[in-house]
């Protein structure tokens, strides 16, 4: 199993396109060895030569020019991806589809619940009719299953605590499956990995299921509970929108900090967090706690 992350960055990317303040500045300035990162994504090959495109983020174009595995062989029109799964409802992870739809029908795997929101307040299934078309492939919580254009890879979802879109019918009643984290087992070597890039608490029993993988891939979004509002760019905290700090007692430095034989990355870094630049502290602290920050291109093999 080859992992390959073609996005780290949270929604809006580093820089955020409308943001001049902090790193984005820095960045804008060449003040700072933080690199660019595009909004978060990742892609998945077993054995064979299709890939599964985990997420679609809105800057799925680049991200496919960047990685000549997903282009389409020479003097042919298609591409290596053979389906898509979808983590949640969310904006960052979903619009990238209306990018997709110049191409064969998409096979699209997410939760009832987040096909419920991609058909009414998101209605991107209904959209995408009137293109290539999506069939939609019900993902269960729980349930192992595999995929033809993943072979030699098994999964199962995971359903995460969090709160579904704005625009969700149930945003106010947040159900199992708004939400997933996945696990992906390599069926030759049985060595698996926990992807999770919006994860905003750790249960018992989900600090279980943690365990028993090699790799974790997870929410890196910010580093403090209130970052956004200390730097005057938002009103919410970490928690509110789903998201599991890295600094604190109870914060993810702290559960991956029980698992130091496991490849520990964090991914989904929101352009707010100091860990995106590599001279600040939280990133030394960070490295000294022996986790690693994704970026974009980063291949991962468990």
């Amino acid at each position: 199993m080859e992992i390959r992350v073609l996005g780290s960055a949270a929604g809006g990317g580093f820089p955020q396109w409308n943001s001049n303040v902090g790193l984005n500045r820095a960045l804008h300035e060449g003040a700072t060895r933080a690199p660019a990162r595009t909004q978060s994504s990742i892609a998945v090959r077993g054995t064979g030569d299709d890939w599964l495109l985990i997420n679609a983020s809105p800057d799925i174009r680049e991200q496919i020019l960047a990685t000549p595995a997903l282009r389409p062989a020479p003097n042919s029109r298609g591409t290596g991806i053979g389906a898509v799964l979808l983590m949640d409802s969310q904006i960052d992870h979903t619009a990238g589809l209306t990018l997709l739809r110049e191409g064969a029908p998409l096979e699209v795997y997410c939760t009832r619940q987040a096909h419920e929101d991609l058909t009414t307040g998101w209605p991107l299934f209904n959209v995408l009719s009137h293109y290539c078309g999506a069939n939609w492939h019900e993902v269960v919580p729980g349930q192992a299953f595999t995929l033809d254009c993943l072979p030699g890879v098994s999964l199962r979802a995971v359903a995460l605590s969090s709160a579904a879109p704005p625009y969700s019918p149930h945003r106010q009643a947040p159900e199992p499956g708004d939400n997933i984290g996945l696990i992906l087992t390599d069926e030759d070597s049985g060595r698996c990995v926990f992807y999770a890039p919006g994860l905003g608490d750790i249960d018992a029993a989900l600090a279980d299921e943690m365990a028993a993988c090699d790799v974790l891939l997870v929410d890196g979004t910010f580093f403090t509970e209130t970052e956004m509002i200390d730097q005057g760019v938002g009103k919410k905290t970490a928690a509110s929108m789903g998201h599991l700090p890295q600094s604190g007692e109870a914060g993810m430095l702290a559960w991956l900090g029980r698992w130091p034989d496991k490849r520990r990355v964090l991914i989904h870094i929101n352009n707010t967090n100091p860990i995106l630049d590599p001279d600040s502290e939280p990133r030394a602290v960070v490295e000294q706690a022996g986790v690693e920050v994704a970026y974009d291109g980063m291949e991962i093999t468990p």
